[in-house]
């Protein structure tokens, strides 16, 4: 955040901690007051700083105890096929994350599922159907150090 200041700076820590936290208790949190934190907190969001609020779930109680990072290898990269390999990654509450990346894998994405099952079809009921899908690598999540 280059162009905030350290009150930005603890708004914007206050809300990753808890996005759900009242406005008079985040001023309260940074030391400024009700109406000058809301107008703080609505600059970050008109700036871009802030996109949007969202929830941290805990996968295990939701069902879903099957994580992967699958390494994804392209075919080529002609434009169309990779604008709608983007496009089909995004329609998949499956994939959590999807990175473009260097080395020996184009991207990389974050694949949370209720079971190997469900991954396997995955696999082959999606990411394998995608025509810009040359190879997917899978490496299985053991346990989540930080998330």
């Amino acid at each position: 955040m280059p162009d905030n200041d350290e009150i930005d700076r603890r708004i914007v820590a206050a809300l990753r901690r808890d996005s759900r936290i009242s406005n008079a208790d985040l001023a309260a949190q940074v030391g400024l007051s009700p109406s000058s934190c809301w107008r703080r907190t609505r600059a970050l969001e008109e700036r871009g700083a802030i996109r949007r609020y969202t929830i941290d779930l805990d996968d295990a109680a939701i069902g879903l105890t099957f994580k992967a990072i699958v390494h994804v290898q392209m075919t080529r990269h002609d434009q169309g096929l990779v604008k709608e390999f983007i496009r089909m990654i995004g329609t998949k509450d499956e994939v959590r994350a999807c990175y473009a990346t260097t080395g020996t894998s184009d991207y990389h994405l974050h694949v949370v599922c209720r079971d190997l099952d469900a991954y396997n079809r995955f696999l082959e009921d999606f990411l394998f159907r995608i025509p810009a899908v040359a190879s997917a690598q899978t490496n299985l999540v053991l346990r989540t150090i930080k998330d």
